[in-house]
């Protein structure tokens, strides 16, 4: 299995570097100062109650959403205004959302190689060649001349996933992407999610699957009203949390 994900730098160079950033909506602070480095290849998983800031957070790294003050520095380069910037880290990073966001009117094949042709200027055959490879990764090749709605929400999840690996980025940011599925779907999505993980990407996930944190994760993150409150290895986090705020949040996820 190739590893598409590593370049030539160091083996744990600091991919994601996030300094004091706060966030506003008029007068709510979404953000309230968020430190956080993540190095190359690393899993980090972010939990927290809604409303604690976890997804605007890693919005925020591909400036879905924009930050007001403090600093993000993806894979060397400084998240500003400046819209060059802007475009080399969203081709660095690729986020998979919690609804698909797949063109009904387009299949399978037609979703994944759209932007790869548009976009990355490839010619057509590469990206087909590409989009196939990674439909196969994701177990769904047989979909690819299918339309979306005739796939189940795990399969369009995949080929979501498989539209983002397509343009090969460096970091993967996973936005609570098992939410919206049945509960039969959420393990097919979490064993790509974990084929990734193995495989030396960079991943920062919002989820509430614990399973997936205590297993895949190097780091678990826990934020609560817009700040980092916690953060460790799953098996400290998870056996003995040092803040009261994060005991209260494990206790009524993994007990009720």
């Amino acid at each position: 299995m190739t590893n598409t994900a590593s370049k030539s730098y160091g083996a744990h160079e600091e991919i994601i570097i996030c300094q004091d950033v706060h966030k506003w909506y008029g007068e709510f602070e979404a953000l309230k100062g968020v430190s956080l480095t993540v190095k190359q290849g690393e899993v980090v998983v972010i939990l927290g109650p809604s409303g604690s800031g976890k997804s605007t957070f890693i919005r925020c790294l591909n400036r879905l959403e924009e930050h007001q003050e403090g600093e993000i520095v993806i894979d060397g380069i400084p998240l500003t205004h400046d819209v060059r910037n802007i475009a080399e880290i969203r081709r660095e990073v690729g986020m998979v959302f919690q609804q698909f966001n797949l063109f009904p009117h387009l299949t399978v094949l037609e979703n994944v190689t759209l932007a790869p042709i548009h976009v990355r200027k490839w010619p057509k055959d590469k990206a087909v060649e590409r989009a196939m490879h990674w439909l196969n990764r994701v177990g769904i090749p047989e979909q690819a001349h299918k339309y979306p709605g005739q796939l189940s929400g795990g399969q369009q999840q995949r080929v979501a996933i498989a539209r983002t690996l397509t343009m090969e980025p460096n970091i993967l940011l996973f936005d609570e992407p098992t939410s919206a599925l049945d509960p039969e779907m959420i393990k097919e999505v979490l064993d790509v999610m974990r084929d990734l993980a193995q495989t030396g990407y960079t991943i920062l996930a919002v989820t509430h699957e614990m399973g997936f944190a205590r297993t895949v994760a190097d780091r678990v993150i826990f934020m609560d009203a817009g700040q980092i409150v916690e953060e460790n290895t799953p098996a400290v986090f998870f056996t003995n949390p040092e803040n009261e705020r994060t005991r209260l949040f494990l206790n009524q996820i993994l007990h009720h």
